[in-house]
């Protein structure tokens, strides 16, 4: 394991998963517990899927929120675990027994759309298009467009994108200088609709 990753196993993993609908709680930065039986259907908060490459550097693959299913099943990676970004509630369910056909519908279009993200040669097109893709998953519609409370940090956007933080709070500044996003306050980010290009 790479030392981005590293972990204390005792504080971060989940101890022993039982399958029931009562859901469990995790603390941001832990760790889900990973089975090849298991899926984890998240209620509430975020989580990403992740991995690293041959550099040991972190490859973010997924955000995931409400009603999103994750898990090792859904994955062919030996490098792979799910991180909460936020405190989170999840329910975990047999696999494939409780695993429903809209759910690993919308797993396969998300993962789809980021892997289209991942090709936008632009980085700051590759942003605009991911905080979109945000807005229309995690964002809630007001007058002014959407509010994302995803409460993802420049890091972890930056590993989204295959960039790097800096790039990401420069273009995040020139955004807002331009009228396009607004941020009223620490982890939220507004869109502008009449100046967003893709709202």
């Amino acid at each position: 394991m790479t030392p981005s990753l590293q972990h204390s196993t005792a504080e971060k993993l989940a101890g022993a998963v039982s399958i029931a609908q009562q859901p469990h709680s995790f603390q941001k930065q832990a760790l889900l517990s990973l089975r090849s039986d298991v899926f984890w259907q998240i209620r509430s908060g975020f989580v990403r899927s992740l991995t690293w490459n041959d550099q040991g550097e972190v490859v973010t693959l997924g955000i995931w929120g409400a009603g999103d299913i994750v898990g090792q099943p859904l994955s062919r990676l030996d490098a792979y675990q799910i991180e909460c970004l936020t405190p989170v509630k999840a329910t975990a369910l047999s696999y494939p027994a409780q695993c429903s056909l809209s759910a690993m519908q919308a797993h396969l279009q998300q993962v789809e759309a980021l892997l289209n993200i991942a090709h936008i040669k632009r980085i700051r097109d590759r942003l605009l298009e991911l905080l979109t893709l945000l807005a229309h998953r995690f964002g809630q519609k007001i007058d002014q467009g959407y509010l994302i409370q995803a409460r993802l940090t420049h890091q972890v956007i930056a590993e989204l994108l295959g960039t790097t933080r800096v790039t990401v709070t420069r273009l995040f500044n020139e955004l807002e200088s331009q009228g396009i996003i607004s941020r009223p306050c620490r982890h939220q980010t507004l869109l502008l609709s009449p100046k967003f290009p893709q709202i």
